[in-house]
């Protein structure tokens, strides 16, 4: 496992994935809720992970689990506790983690990342691995604005920062929370949906850069 996590998310072709890549990503996230800009199907995730080396994370962003895979992947409705995600949902490689937003629960086999707003923090769970803190959004994510990370400073689970987050700020995100991870998306598009290179490329130059520099609380 990284000793630290850099993801863009909200990528919708090979093309950003490999922007993404080669820029220094870890992870990548694939946004499979319906009502998001940036939102594809399954057959556009296996191509995009196939565009990407397999030590890169692919991260599956899903609202309201159930009723997702229920309405999308062939009027299975999962049955929670038992595997809910079956091997015909994801074929291997396709999925490492599971980022679970809304009322969506854990998925036995997979890794599970839990979203939540930095001004609601959860009790932490051990069967998450990491917890996503977020700005407050209706929408589930994806406001393109920062919360105070100081909310985040003392949680006491490994977690990810997202909201807002791009090559002008990281550096002071990660040394005010010292996160496990970074999540950006919106501030680093041309347009929703589409990858803006050279702010990808410089959201994590500064991120790397950040990581590797002392952190003191």
């Amino acid at each position: 496992m990284s000793s630290f996590i850099i993801k863009i998310c909200g990528i919708t072709s090979p093309e950003d994935a490999q922007v993404a890549v080669e820029a220094g990503a870890t992870a990548i996230g694939l946004n499979f809720y319906p009502k998001s800009p940036r939102y594809i199907g399954l057959d556009r995730a296996r191509e995009i992970a196939a565009a990407v080396p397999a030590h890169i994370l692919k991260v599956g962003v899903f609202v309201n689990l159930p009723t997702v895979l229920h309405s999308k992947w062939g009027g299975r409705t999962p049955a929670l506790g038992a595997s809910p995600v079956s091997a015909a949902s994801f074929p291997a490689g396709v999925l490492d983690i599971l980022q679970l937003h809304g009322s969506a629960s854990p998925v036995p086999g997979y890794r599970v990342w839990r979203a939540c707003s930095a001004h609601n923090l959860p009790q932490p769970d051990p069967a998450i691995e990491a917890y996503l803190l977020d700005s407050p959004s209706p929408k589930f994510g994806g406001s393109g604005q920062p919360f105070d990370w100081r909310l985040a400073a003392k949680f006491p689970h490994r977690m990810l920062i997202a909201g807002g987050l791009d090559a002008s700020n990281v550096a002071a995100a990660i040394q005010a929370a010292a996160p496990w991870g970074v999540d950006a998306c919106s501030r680093l598009e041309s347009s929703p949906g589409k990858k803006d290179p050279a702010r990808v490329r410089d959201f994590v130059q500064a991120a790397l850069a950040a990581f590797r520099q002392p952190i003191t609380l």
